[in-house]
């Protein structure tokens, strides 16, 4: 099944709490768009999203609050 592309030119970009602040690992997602969580690099804000099923991303952010990802 191919998934459509989503329009996020209007989005409502916020860096992550989890982002550092000396310029690396820069995350940003955008939160008006129901169902989904589009995620990009807030060092290449003209580059791709990616556009993520909100139950998967919950899932991501519990495991990155728990420490269980790994390093």
């Amino acid at each position: 099944m191919a998934s459509r592309p989503h329009d996020v030119s209007a989005a409502c970009w916020r860096k992550s709490s989890y982002s550092n602040g000396d310029g690396g690992e820069c995350l940003e997602v955008a939160d008006d768009f129901p169902g989904l969580v589009p995620v990009r690099d807030s060092k290449v804000a003209e580059g791709p999203a990616l556009v993520i099923p909100a139950a998967a991303w919950r899932c991501f952010v519990t495991a990155v609050k728990a420490g269980s990802l790994g390093a």
